[in-house]
């Protein structure tokens, strides 16, 4: 027979199908229903933006939820919203005393974040929810337990747009992948979790570690790739005014963060690559290009409050930078004047209470300062273009390619970093610096090295000053710098240096001014506020013009550009102690000159002059400023190529009043090049002629005294030259009594004073000495050249004395013309002149009886031819027989004085008549000129030929002039003249 089931079972079967029946009616239809209708009502109530929920799905058996096409914001203006959230409750729930939930999954989710320009949050104005009380914390409240196996965001999207600053701010991340796993509220309960977005426009982000919530801490690891640095630079530019031309930034790192007792962060393995990267001004130009840079093997440590980047890598900066006009930076320009964002937003925000304002504070502690060490830094071929508008023309200088390497830099200086250096200047120069450096205290040890820079850079800055142009000069060194400190600043640098090919332009008359091949500074040694130590100075074919205008300025006056005066300077100087900062003690050991050259020009002489040295050789011993010793000097060099020039001696630069011993040598310095000197002082060309010259200046305490010594070979005079400064001297003759039988002038120039005295000056001195030897010379000639012969003395050889009516010369005189003779062949350039020379008061009688003898002779010659008696050759030969004389002078009477004997004379006795006629023949013949001259010129002659027989004196050095009718010495005798002249 079939079994029945019991009724009361089949009644419980029914009851628990209705009741299932009734828990899936309920489960999968009504709840879901109702709670879609409910949640409608609540987001229409409490949303301000149209806001629904499509659908709700509920699980009953497996305690799946499912929430579908969650919408908040009007059509096209959805702000927040998903297409699923999926969530699982497991039941265990009930025992554990945790809500568990197994899975949450979240499909598309989609959030708009909105800023607007008055920084309101969109999301935060999307509900209207009623205030709350606040609760009172429990401090031994407990979280609440939850624990949550997985949590996964697939396909979301996040829309971010801020229109706070100048230029509004918009990105977008289309795909937004998150899953986290074992998240839970209990103690020591950890998850983990990874996050991955991309977006559009680049910029991934993967994140992917653990994190727990109770305490919270977090553990993995952060990367951004490709990250635009366009979508977040609007903050920056509000800040500073910089335009982001191009940036793309990467970044990756391990971090551990632990809030559980204050904020633990650190990161491990940072990462940082920038590449590309270039900003602008507003106006356009550009300030860096940056091709990369890499920061790795980086560490953060927030609490440490320690950064330690262990590499960074640069290449390719390009960067420019100037002075403006008015003295600033124009980076300095572009900063200026940009409130900070904490700044602009306090003064924005209402002030605090006046009791609350004027509180006491205490003092804030100082905050710990973060410590930054760079391991490894490497900057490759950076550029740096700077310019300098303040000096006009501007300056514009290049710097690259820079390289820069530090190793082990501390910004709170654990220890000393290396640093190495080496770039271009310009064109063609390099700079290199090695070494350490220390930041606290300052100090450092460096290798510095300088080549070919280029030293026409500061052309602009010395237009201001000088009016000279720089046409070439390079500066090279090896130097050591040592900086020991700088409040004070203690700072030597040693090593050496140089400059090449120095070229200097007068820009006045656009002619060499200051040049040189080379100059080389060695065993440099510079300790600051102290010293200058120089072993050598090497200067290589130097050269120099130096010029004196027609107004007695130089050319270096010319060039300097007169500066205003400086009133700000003498209250400073006014300020200073008594004790004042000590001199720098300048110390060279010894300045050496090879194969120099000098122009030496002077147009305040008439006409103008100008000479060249060169084949300048020579040293300048040891100059020392801390020393009274002076130093040695031992220079030659040529005038005009040939004429050789030596300067030795010893002195003090630094105080030359107080010691001074310099001896020159000039030899066969072709006077031709002297001519405007001449022609200044003597009014006179230089036709030819050669100087030597010794000078020897002493100088001690002031005192000067000058030994000169001129010597001047061959030396002719050409024509006169117009020079208002001319003086009016017999300079040829001169210079024919100065000058000896080999064609030279030797001058001794003695000059003596006191350099003390403002009014003291040496060539007035030397040029009145040489004046006052040329007046005395041409005053007394004859003293000068009888000095010759006599021993020094001062005999005057330029007179002979006659007896009466003579031509015959005495013993004293012929002795006086044998030394007259010598020392005319002492003076070959003289010539003598003889003014022979009668008296008609002496002379006169005297010459008359003789001129009657000889008429007597004449006249009685001629009655004996008659006669046919026998004659002599000649009448002089005859003795005239006394008885003939009175007939003959009845004859001579008449024919001479053509006239005849006074009538009254016939009575007079024979005797008597006679002597009549010869008084009145012989008064007749004493006032004759002629008469009077031939005696002169028979004593002329007498002077000559006794110079010239027994002188041997060319005769063609002896000249006669006219004669002289004088007067007589007192005692009768007559003296006659000698006269010199040039040739």
């Amino acid at each position: 027979m079939k079994p029945h089931m019991p009724k009361g079972l089949i009644r419980a079967i029914g009851a628990l199908l209705t009741a299932l029946a009734l828990y899936s009616l309920l489960g999968f239809l009504i709840l879901p229903g109702i709670a879609l209708r409910v949640a409608n009502q609540q987001l229409a109530h409490y949303a301000t933006v149209p806001a629904h929920v499509q659908r709700i799905e509920l699980n009953p058996f497996s305690l799946e939820l499912t929430l579908w096409g969650l919408v908040i914001g009007g059509p096209g203006k959805e702000q927040v919203g998903f297409e699923r959230l999926y969530a699982n409750l497991q039941l265990d729930s009930l025992w554990t005393r945790a809500l568990h939930l197994a899975d949450i999954e979240l499909d598309k989710p989609k959030t708009e974040i909105l800023f607007a320009k008055d920084g309101q949050l969109n999301l935060l104005g999307l509900f209207k929810l009623p205030a709350s009380e606040p609760a009172p914390a429990d401090p031994d409240a407990k979280p609440f337990p939850l624990r949550i196996d997985r949590i996964k965001l697939a396909g979301g999207a996040v829309h971010f747009e801020d229109a706070r600053p100048s230029e509004p701010i918009e990105f977008l991340y289309d795909t937004l992948d998150f899953e986290l796993k074992n998240l839970s509220t209990l103690p020591e309960d950890s998850a983990d979790m990874t996050l991955v977005a991309v977006g559009p426009a680049g910029g991934r982000i993967d994140w992917s570690g653990n994190f727990s919530l109770i305490p919270i801490t977090s553990e993995g690891t952060l990367k951004i790739t490709d990250g635009k640095m366009k979508a977040f630079w609007p903050y920056v530019r509000d800040a500073v005014p910089l335009v982001l031309e191009d940036g793309v930034v990467s970044l990756s790192t391990d971090y551990k963060l632990n809030l559980s007792r204050q904020t633990e962060l650190l990161l491990n393995n940072v990462a940082v690559s920038v590449a590309p990267f270039a900003i602008k001004a507003p106006d356009g130009r550009p300030l860096a290009k940056l091709e990369r840079l890499d920061v790795s093997e980086t560490t953060v440590d927030l609490a440490k409050q320690q950064v330690v980047v262990g590499k960074i890598r640069s290449q390719k900066l390009e960067t420019w930078a100037a002075r403006e006009a008015d003295g600033q930076l124009d980076w300095q320009k572009l900063f200026a004047g940009q409130p900070s964002r904490p700044a602009a937003k306090a003064a924005a925000e209402p002030k605090t209470a006046p009791a609350a304002a004027d509180s006491p504070k205490e003092p804030a502690a100082p905050a710990k300062p973060w410590q930054v060490l760079l391991k490894d830094v490497q900057l490759r071929n950076y550029q740096v273009h700077l310019a300098d508008r303040q000096p006009q023309p501007p300056v514009a200088l290049e710097v690259g390619p820079l390289n820069l390497d530090l190793q082990n830099f501390d910004s709170l200086n654990g220890s000393p970093f290396n640093l190495k250096l080496d770039t271009g200047l310009g064109k063609q120069g390099k700079i290199s610096a090695d070494g350490t450096v220390n930041l606290a205290p300052v100090t450092a040890q460096l290798n510095v090295k300088t080549q070919d820079i280029d030293l026409r850079v500061a052309q602009s800055y010395i237009i201001p000053f000088i009016r000279l142009e720089l046409r070439s000069g390079m500066l090279g060194s090896d130097l050591k710098v040592n900086l020991k400190s700088t409040e004070p600043l203690a700072l030597s640098v040693t090593g050496r240096a140089q400059v090449d090919q120095l070229h200097t332009l007068d820009t006045l008359k656009t002619r060499d001014f200051l040049k040189w091949q080379q100059v080389v500074v060695e065993g440099l040694n510079y300790q600051h506020g102290d010293s200058l130590s120089i072993d050598r100075i090497n200067l290589f074919q130097p050269y120099a013009r130096f010029m004196i205008n027609d107004d007695r300025t130089t050319n270096i006056d010319d060039l300097l550009v007169p500066q205003p005066a400086d009133s700000a300077a003498k209250p400073a100087a006014a300020k200073q102690p008594s004790g004042g900062d000590k001199p720098l003690g300048i110390h060279i050991g010894a300045i050496a000159i090879n194969d120099g050259s000098a122009n030496f020009a002077d147009f305040s002489l008439t006409p103008n002059f100008a000479t060249a040295i060169q084949q300048l050789n020579g040293q300048i011993g040891t100059i020392d400023s801390r020393q009274a010793k002076p130093a040695s000097v031992d220079v030659k060099g040529k005038v005009d190529r040939y004429a050789p020039v030596t300067i030795k001696g010893s002195v003090n630069p630094f105080d030359p009043m107080a010691s001074l011993d310099i001896a020159t040598s000039f030899k066969r310095v072709e006077l031709t090049t002297l001519t405007p000197y001449s022609g200044k002082f003597a009014g006179y060309r230089i036709r030819k002629g050669r100087l030597n010259l010794d000078l020897h200046y002493l100088i001690t305490k002031g005192q000067l005294k000058a030994e000169n010594k001129v010597v001047v070979e061959q030396l002719q005079l050409g024509e006169k030259v117009d020079s208002p400064d001319a003086v009016s001297l017999p300079l040829k003759l001169a210079i024919a009594l100065l000058k000896d039988v080999d064609g030279k002038i030797s001058i001794e120039l003695p000059v003596s004073g006191d350099l003390n005295n403002p009014q003291f000056s040496v060539m007035p001195i030397v040029w009145q000495t040489l004046r006052n030897l040329i007046v005395k010379a041409a005053a007394a000639p004859f003293k000068l050249i009888g000095g010759l012969v006599s021993g020094g003395g001062s005999e005057d050889l330029g007179s002979v004395s006659f007896a009466p009516g003579s031509s015959e010369l005495s013993k004293d005189a012929e002795a006086a013309l044998v030394k007259l003779s010598q020392a005319l062949k002492e003076r070959p350039a003289l010539r003598l002149e003889i003014e022979g020379t009668a008296a008609k008061s002496s002379d006169g009688p005297l010459i008359a009886e003789q001129r009657l003898e000889r008429e007597y002779q004449y006249n009685y010659y001629k009655m004996l031819q008659r006669r046919g008696d026998k004659v002599p050759a000649q009448a002089s030969l005859l003795q005239v027989p006394d008885g003939e004389k009175g007939p003959l002078l009845e004859g001579i009477y008449r024919t001479r004085l053509k006239t005849q004997p006074p009538a009254e004379w016939k009575d007079l006795g024979k005797e008597e008549r006679t002597a009549k006629m010869r008084e009145d023949v012989i008064k007749f013949w004493s006032s004759s000129d002629v008469l009077l001259r031939q005696l002169g010129q028979d004593r002329a002659s007498s002077i000559k030929d006794y110079l010239v027989d027994k002188g041997q004196l060319a005769d063609d050095r002896v000249y006669f002039i006219d004669a002289n009718l004088g007067e007589a010495e007192s005692d009768g005798r007559v003296v006659t003249q000698m006269h010199l002249d040039a040739e």
